[in-house]
């Protein structure tokens, strides 16, 4: 009998939710997934999720990828998946992860003992000149901002993927530095998408965000976003959109029982028009 694969198994479950393309050229669909290193579970039970994840971020069919919690590269993780059906990627996790013909952009936001992580963008246009930024507030976080400019239908769209602290007082300092990079590399009459994982629990980060001179992506007729944490019972909006210059006309979070197993965070889609 023919063993099922992992990418088998992400695509069967996708179905339970609409992932369906962008309705039109005009809509820039935008996706954000904290991806969890690529790895779920502790122990014996630990598993290695990242073929999967590769056949999910193609099953979103989005423009833009902010992705989260992306290695570069971890030894131990290696050593200890080296014998598994699939095994460790030989390249980083966001080159493993982009779909046929899309540009990759990766900066490493923590070193630790075995290895490095980040955050990524996955583009389907063409990209400029990627930037990181430092935002770590304390030693025991490191945290960075991804800048990269992306060119689509002839505008420019700066998108930035940001992953903030696990404490709001870290978090409102790094709102504050994210509001100063984009006033020193972010041209003010252009498109701007701040995407990412906002650990922001109790939704309390729109206003200082709003002085940023950002709005909150939110479905329509909708005061917050759609939960996204924990993957396999969703209550809290951790994983945002935030946009200059352009609305939202549509959102969702793909659900069911493959999304809940690759992550602890489910995606978020958005799709986005420029603002009239």
């Amino acid at each position: 009998m023919t063993r099922p694969s992992p990418r088998h198994a992400a695509v069967s479950n996708s179905a339970t939710t609409d992932t369906t393309p962008a309705q039109s050229a005009d809509r820039l669909r935008v996706a954000t997934y904290n991806i969890h290193k690529g790895v779920r579970g502790m122990g014996l039970a630990k598993r290695l999720e990242i073929h999967n994840l590769s056949q999910g971020v193609r099953a979103l069919d989005a423009d833009l990828v902010f992705l989260q919690e992306v290695r570069l590269f971890h030894h131990r993780e290696a050593r200890h998946f080296e014998r598994s059906y699939f095994g460790w990627p030989e390249q980083g996790q966001a080159e493993f992860l982009a779909p046929d013909g899309y540009e990759v952009a990766y900066r490493t936001n923590a070193i630790t003992r075995h290895g490095e992580h980040g955050n990524a963008l996955l583009s389907r246009y063409p990209i400029g000149d990627i930037g990181h930024h430092d935002v770590s507030d304390h030693r025991f976080e490191q945290r960075g901002l991804l800048h990269v400019p992306v060119h689509w239908q002839g505008v420019q769209v700066h998108a930035v993927v940001a992953h903030l602290g696990l404490m709001h007082g870290s978090r409102v300092r790094q709102v504050q530095r994210l509001q100063q990079f984009i006033n020193d590399h972010v041209p003010g009459d252009a498109p701007l998408v701040v995407a990412g994982d906002f650990n922001d629990w109790g939704e309390r980060l729109d206003e200082p965000i709003r002085v940023c001179g950002l709005s909150r992506a939110v479905p329509h007729g909708k005061s917050r976003g759609l939960p996204t944490f924990p993957s396999r019972v969703p209550v809290f909006s951790l994983d945002r959109i935030y946009m200059r210059g352009l609305r939202c006309v549509d959102m969702k979070v793909p659900r069911g029982p493959a999304w809940a197993r690759m992550s602890d965070h489910l995606p978020l889609l958005a799709e986005l028009v420029l603002d009239a």
